[in-house]
């Protein structure tokens, strides 16, 4: 997906600036960067961060980056901030979204007179300098800022830093989140709100859908105001935002608990203990447990010093290496034993099953699953939370199609519908194919339910495909 941190200070930023986007390491391990404007101009650092920390690969940068405004990002695909000239003057960008109508954005811009695309990643033209072309067809940074919201077709949350201040734009729908934060002397833009709390900086405000401020070391100045239409990605809560992140006023672990404890309610597997697949399955374990009563346990350890989180290499055999490899059974935990799992998702069904297979193997009599969300029937085309290329790497549509062959978007609606037969027919075909000994999904208004905000401010596309 991607995270970024901005900081616009009377002092200098670079500090706070490099431990912030830190902070956000979890969101992607392909490409990090930062940029910052001084009183030597623009500076900036980006490396790959595939096999080694941000933190470490930006150590010796912060000993040679000046400025007291500046941009960070983590990202899972292109290599960012770019620095960017043009007829606006000079300024770096990042972005964080996806793109859709990619062909069709690039042939508007090269009859707008834009001449050529220079940033080419995985052969295909980097989303942020496209994002800089629409920038620059309008007369002012805000205003092309609010033309990329008009145009993309996706989800497209962008930082502009200038010389004189940075701009912050949530995505029209503010599928992501854009958190203020304030100290004395410094305000900053972060995509997670825990980001800032260890630097100093305490909650100022939350950008509405499609708002677009301007950020300075003095103020925060609103330039576009916010839609009255959002559609927050979901599946924040549920798996991609920090434990301690806030969302909406909502905090993700205690989401987690809740979701946990709402699975448990509709549950009457009678398992000797529950855990939860690290690390985002652990508190929807811990609230399954909490209100079962059911002990917790952890039956295997996430070797944390070395292994990063298991969707992120590209190599699809990669992340199921990294996720056996990860996990250490406690052997005196698993057999002979009936275990209840709890997993975040469910996408190529894999990982969960060769963890469930090490569990069979180290003595386990029993391995009940529950997942934290429904069965995802649609690839997200709004985020990039997922390298699946096809909707058919999901394992709901490949048994969706083995057992009816052509697929309507009437009969996903069946599936996706809880209380249909269709629905738990692919329930039990997912635990057999899997070799689970029972399987149970959070129903989708229980998930929304712990979620806690209103339902029409919520994308559950790849869950129902409702947009």
């Amino acid at each position: 997906m991607g995270g970024f941190f901005a900081v616009a200070s009377k002092e200098s930023c670079v500090m706070d600036l490099f431990f912030g986007t830190d902070y956000h390491s979890h969101l992607g391990t392909k490409r990090g960067g930062m940029a910052v404007y001084g009183k030597k101009g623009f500076d900036r650092a980006i490396h790959n961060i595939q096999n080694s920390p941000f933190r470490t690969k930006f150590e010796w940068d912060v000993e040679e980056l000046e400025g007291n405004l500046g941009i960070g990002c983590i990202s899972d695909f292109e290599p960012q901030p770019l620095l960017v000239h043009s007829h606006l003057g000079s300024f770096a960008v990042t972005t964080v979204g996806r793109i859709n109508n990619v062909d069709e954005l690039v042939k508007e811009c090269f009859e707008f007179g834009h001449t050529h695309f220079l940033e080419m990643s995985g052969g295909n033209i980097n989303p942020t300098e496209i994002t800089a072309a629409l920038i620059n067809q309008k007369g002012s940074i805000a205003e092309g800022l609010a033309n990329v919201q008009e145009k993309v077709d996706g989800s497209m949350t962008v930082i502009v830093l200038t010389p004189e201040g940075i701009y912050a734009s949530r995505d029209r729908l503010g599928r992501t989140p854009v958190i203020i934060g304030k100290k004395e002397g410094a305000f900053c833009a972060s995509f997670e709100s825990f980001a800032y709390l260890n630097l100093g900086y305490q909650d100022y405000k939350e950008l509405g859908p499609g708002e677009i401020v301007y950020m300075t070391p003095e103020s925060v100045e609103t330039v576009k105001e916010p839609g009255e239409e959002m559609k927050i990605c979901s599946f924040l809560w549920v798996y991609y935002g920090y434990p301690t992140s806030t969302y909406e006023g909502v905090n993700v672990e205690k989401m987690r608990y809740e979701c946990g404890r709402m699975l448990a309610k509709r549950d009457d597997a009678q398992p000797d203990s529950v855990a939860g697949v690290p690390d985002s399955g652990v508190p929807h374990a811990i609230g399954y447990a909490n209100e079962s009563g059911i002990p917790y346990e952890r039956p295997f350890i996430k070797y944390t010093p070395t292994w990063p989180r298991s969707f992120m290499p590209a190599n699809q055999s990669q992340r199921n290496l990294i996720a056996k490899m990860k996990l250490i059974p406690v052997h005196e935990l698993i057999k002979d034993k009936k275990l209840l799992l709890i997993d975040d998702s469910i996408v190529r069904g894999t990982q969960l099953g060769e963890t469930t297979e090490f569990l069979y193997d180290s003595g386990a009599e029993e391995v009940h699953i529950r997942t934290a969300c429904p069965p995802l029937l649609y690839g997200c085309k709004y985020l990039n939370f997922s390298r699946s290329s096809s909707e058919m790497d999901l394992i709901t549509r490949r048994i969706i199609q083995r057992r009816e062959g052509e697929v309507t978007p009437e009969l996903l609606e069946d599936y996706a519908n809880p209380d249909s037969e269709n629905y738990k027919a692919m329930v039990e075909e997912i635990r057999k194919e899997l070799n689970f000994t029972s399987l149970k999904f959070h129903r989708l208004d229980d998930m929304v339910e712990a979620i806690g905000i209103s339902p029409c401010k919520l994308c559950t596309y790849c869950w129902n495909g409702k947009e």
